[in-house]
């Protein structure tokens, strides 16, 4: 029952069902008054948020995510889509792209293909660019690779990207060995000149 009440939250929003939910919500908020339940604990959050009227959400959203939520990757990859797409219904596409590349990223890396696919698409909606191939017909990065790229032509270490991006620093290693053949260089200085080049 208790996995599935992010769902639940998540269904009743789609369809318009906020009331009705809001009161099984409540019930299950009394339920967190007396249990210690992490998992019934940050599913509430991720329900409060996504049910919230508008002056509310994004207050919600950001205490959601200000939790220290490494042990539910999923929970957090989703809160980071709902509130990437929140924010691009307010016509805050700029802002929505991190959260949304956040969650894409989080959610094809554990499998959840379905979810990842849909926040791609929020992201496309919120006007993020899909790299074309290279002039020279070298392979085009994903949104993924791009991030991570943008932020090493930054400057950052790997463990700052991965901070950033709530990913280990030996993932963004392995992305980066995959990213540099795809440039056709060979160091992270040749970043920052070779992404500016295909920006052109």
């Amino acid at each position: 029952m208790l996995r599935r009440v992010m769902f639940l939250a998540e269904a009743a929003a789609h369809s318009g069902n906020h009331d009705e939910a809001r009161v099984i919500i409540g019930e299950l908020e009394e339920v967190a008054l007396v249990t210690t339940s992490p998992l019934l604990h940050v599913h509430l959050m991720y329900a409060r948020a996504v049910l919230a009227d508008d002056a509310e959400a994004e207050e919600l959203y950001l205490t959601a995510l200000s939790k220290d939520l490494t042990r539910w990757p999923f929970v957090k990859a989703k809160t980071q889509l709902a509130y990437g797409t929140w924010l691009r219904r307010q016509r805050r596409a700029t802002e929505a792209r991190t959260p949304l590349r956040a969650a894409q990223t989080t959610l094809g890396l554990i499998g959840a293909t379905t979810w990842a696919a849909q926040a791609q698409a929020e992201l496309r909606a919120a006007g993020e660019r899909v790299e074309q191939p290279s002039s020279d017909g070298s392979p085009a990065l994903s949104p993924q690779e791009l991030q991570i790229a943008r932020l090493a032509a930054e400057g950052l270490s790997n463990r700052e990207i991965g901070e950033r991006l709530y990913l280990s620093p030996r993932t963004i290693g392995s992305h980066l060995y995959r990213i540099f053949p795809k440039l056709n260089i060979t160091s992270r200085a040749q970043l920052a000149s070779r992404l500016t080049m295909d920006a052109t």
